[in-house]
């Protein structure tokens, strides 16, 4: 529209949606669509939880289109399809610290999955409901 080519602008919202001082479009995109649906809320906590942080943090998964395999295998779509959620990759004593931080930030859900190589961190801000009661911890 205005010829910006800034991370910001992604092109399936008509809305801006800020990633902020510590994220681009790129690390929140759904593998199966493309799309970067996030939530502008969630996004806010994840930087002020990375500027607490103060290291970088690697996004493994970010939203997810209900027609992800992984979603599309649910009967109603997870944390991901909300644009409310990511999986930071950390580990041990840095996992200690991001779930610290996670609380402090107001993150609603926290998934620990700390076995084997693929460590991370599930983290959301969707609200309570009858299917996602909120707020919760979980293991893989």
């Amino acid at each position: 529209m205005f010829g910006f080519a800034h991370s910001w602008f992604p092109p399936e919202r008509n809305c801006m949606v800020n990633f902020g001082k510590y994220f681009t479009r790129d690390e929140f995109v759904c593998s199966h669509t493309g799309e970067a649906k996030m939530n502008q809320d969630f996004l806010d906590k994840l930087n002020q939880l990375r500027e607490y942080y103060n290291k970088p943090m690697i996004i493994s998964s970010g939203y997810r289109d209900v027609t992800h395999p992984i979603e599309a295998v649910k009967s109603n779509g997870g944390a991901h399809t909300t644009g409310c959620a990511a999986d930071v990759m950390v580990d041990r004593g840095d996992a200690y610290k991001v779930l610290e931080l996670a609380f402090k930030v107001g993150m609603t859900g926290i998934g620990v999955a700390q076995k084997g190589s693929a460590r991370f961190l599930h983290l959301d801000s969707i609200e309570s409901s009858t299917e996602r009661p909120r707020p919760t911890v979980w293991s893989y």
